[in-house]
C-alpha cells in the first residue's frame, strides 16, 4: 500500500505506463546495448490530488546489481 507524499491518501497502484501512440511500456535497463531488462515501470496515482509516482514492482534484479558492485 502506497501513500501519497503530498496528502497522505492511499494511492491506486499497479497501473501501467504507456507511451502515447504505442502499445509498449517503458523498461529500465542497465546502460549499454542489449543489456538485461531490470523491470517494467508501474505507477501509482493519488485519487485525491493526482500526484503520480513510478516504481518497479520486482526489485530483485536491482538488488543483484548493487550487491555485485559492492563485491568488486
Amino acid at each position: 500500500m502506497r501513500k501519497c507524499i503530498r496528502c497522505n491518501e492511499i494511492m491506486v497502484e499497479d497501473l501501467d505506463v504507456k507511451i502515447e501512440g504505442g502499445a509498449y511500456g517503458i523498461k529500465v535497463t542497465k546502460q549499454g546495448i542489449f543489456k538485461d531488462n531490470l523491470g517494467k515501470i508501474k505507477c501509482a496515482v493519488c485519487k485525491d490530488c493526482g500526484y503520480t509516482e513510478m516504481y518497479i514492482q520486482d526489485t530483485s534484479k536491482i538488488k543483484k546489481i548493487t550487491s555485485d558492485k559492492k563485491e568488486r
